[in-house]
């Protein structure tokens, strides 16, 4: 069986694989940075939700699609999302 690790090697061999992977590479660090606010502030989906004043459900949408095209969050939406986790939202070109 293969380590997580060994997986990944073999599956960014592919070229389609690792085109993929690099054009999704800015949903994934804004998702790492979501986890991490939301973990840091002690926060289970649930509550994020409460603070938020929406659903469990649009948490778990919002994190789900972020690799979709079709699904984008709002500056507000992130904006609350931060409020929510005692951050402020900032957005940087790099």
């Amino acid at each position: 069986m293969l380590t997580h690790e060994e997986l990944v090697k073999k599956a960014l061999s592919d070229p389609e694989v690792k085109e993929e992977y690099n054009r999704l590479e800015p949903e994934f660090a804004l998702l790492d940075e979501l986890l991490k606010a939301r973990k840091a502030a002690g926060l289970t989906q649930a509550e994020l939700a409460e603070r938020m004043g929406t659903k469990p459900p649009a948490i778990s949408r919002l994190m789900n699609g972020l690799g979709d095209d079709k699904y984008s969050p709002s500056i507000a939406t992130l904006r609350r999302y931060a409020k929510a986790c005692g951050k402020k939202l900032e957005i940087k070109l790099v």
